[in-house]
């Protein structure tokens, strides 16, 4: 069996029951992941209730306040991304997949137990690397498993799953970081309820199978074929034949250098500057909500239940996106939502009364998602299985260089010029985003992993 025969084989499956529900519970790896990173908004008040941080901070790099508990994270994505990349491509989605989620939670949960500034920054840092791993790892992973006619839809459902560790967060916060049960601040069980996720973790990794296009790809073909034996069985339908030992053979070149070679060169090029600027609007919005209230004159526990509500849009994001994705091209459906981002932010900024609070910040958080679930799909589309985990962790690192900075520039911003110029700010970021994309990128919609990296 060729690699191009894998390939095949997958492309021409139906999606299944069986199929989706691999989706569902690669997403239910992804969900701890997102309820880790989304936590910084929900449980900042009840650092700085605890005097573990402050809101601002004296110096544009303080270490004391949000924005380096923010940044430290980010910092360790950006090494999960940048760095370690390369590990899902040399040792395989599924191995990866589990090791990442494994480091996570025990960073997690030793962070959970810190009392000042340095430590709660160093455990959140180590978490990111995990994470960053982790996410590069579930794009690529799904990007592989999934035939082409639903990918789009493929990366909906998986971040349905994902985005809803966004109101569990936030409705955790809203209940437990005002008070102590049990003598425990509340912030610290938030975050000890995440780390829960390691339960879970060999559950689902007995019940995923390996990439059958990683396996071709490093000349493991007798496994690659069984899988995907199983899913044809699954799917009612008649293999290819297997190939012999004299056609096997393995690709061994996967060089970084690749993703700076044509084709690849321009889509490099164009999702560095994109990821340099999504996370401005994505993560500015995201990380920051219940401060920019509180900023307000909105008392603690008021400004996480707005923060909840406003949660409660996140999974219908990647909804809308399920019914609408593979009808429309992915490319033009991240430029609307960059757009969208733009105008439902600054609107935003000028409301006062609480209901338009709540329905422009609800609007902000469906745009953000929508693009969100449709930028993971369209990187992962973009290159080889051979330097796939590569070149997303590279492109996907930048945006987590981006938000390292943006959470000090943001802090800067909301104490120079308040919420208004911080939308201001993310407007421009989005429409950057927008221009990129809609000035550089291919279509994908319904194309071949293969044709379109060739």
């Amino acid at each position: 069996m060729q690699d191009s025969d894998a390939a095949a084989r997958l492309e021409r499956l139906p999606m299944t029951r069986q199929m989706w529900r691999r989706v569902g519970l690669i997403s239910l790896g992804g969900f701890f992941e997102f309820y880790d990173m989304f936590l910084s908004g929900y449980v900042a008040p009840g650092l700085v209730r605890a005097h573990i941080l402050s809101s601002t901070t004296t110096g544009f790099f303080g270490t004391t306040g949000i924005a380096s508990f923010v940044a430290a994270f980010f910092m360790g994505l950006f090494v999960g991304t940048a760095l370690f990349g390369f590990v899902a491509d040399r040792f395989g989605r599924r191995t990866i997949f589990t090791a990442s989620l494994l480091w996570y939670t025990a960073a997690a949960t030793l962070m959970a137990f810190q009392h000042d500034a340095f430590g709660l920054n160093l455990w959140r840092f180590l978490a990111g690397i995990g994470i960053g791993v982790e996410l590069v790892t579930i794009d690529t992973y799904i990007a592989e498993l999934v035939p082409k006619s639903v990918r789009g839809r493929a990366f909906a459902f998986n971040q349905i799953v994902q985005f809803c560790a966004i109101p569990t967060v936030a409705l955790l916060a809203w209940l437990l970081v005002p008070r102590a049960p049990f003598g425990l601040d509340g912030w610290r069980w938030v975050v000890l309820i995440g780390s829960a996720g390691a339960l879970f973790v060999w559950w689902i990794r007995l019940r995923v199978p390996e990439s059958p296009r990683w396996l071709a790809e490093h000349g493991r073909h007798a496994q690659a074929d069984a899988i995907l034996a199983r899913f044809e069985q699954e799917a009612g339908i008649q293999g290819l034949p297997a190939a012999s030992a004299a056609e096997q053979k393995v690709r061994t070149q996967r060089r970084f250098l690749d993703i700076w070679k044509p084709p690849f060169l321009s889509r490099t090029l164009m999702l560095v500057i994109f990821n340099l600027f999504q996370t401005v609007g994505f993560y500015g919005f995201a990380n920051w909500v219940p401060t920019f209230l509180i900023s307000r004159g909105i008392e603690v526990t008021s400004s996480l239940e707005y923060t909840f509500i406003i949660a409660i849009a996140a999974p219908l994001g990647p909804l809308l996106g399920f019914l609408l994705t593979d009808r429309i091209e992915r490319k033009w459906l991240i430029v609307a939502a960059a757009l969208s981002v733009a105008a439902f932010g600054l609107l935003f900024a000028q409301m006062r009364l609480p209901v338009f609070i709540v329905v422009f910040g609800a609007l902000v958080t469906l745009a953000n998602n929508v693009m969100s679930f449709s930028f993971h799909a369209y990187q992962a589309e973009l290159y080889p299985t051979r330097i796939r985990g590569t070149a997303v962790g590279f492109v996907y690192s930048w945006s987590r260089l981006s938000t390292v900075f943006s959470a000090f520039v943001i802090a800067f911003f909301l104490k120079r010029f308040g919420v208004e110029g911080v939308f201001a700010l993310i407007a421009a970021a989005m429409a950057v985003v927008a221009a990129v994309i809609g000035l550089m990128g291919p279509a994908t919609n319904n194309r071949s992993l293969e044709a379109i990296s060739e």
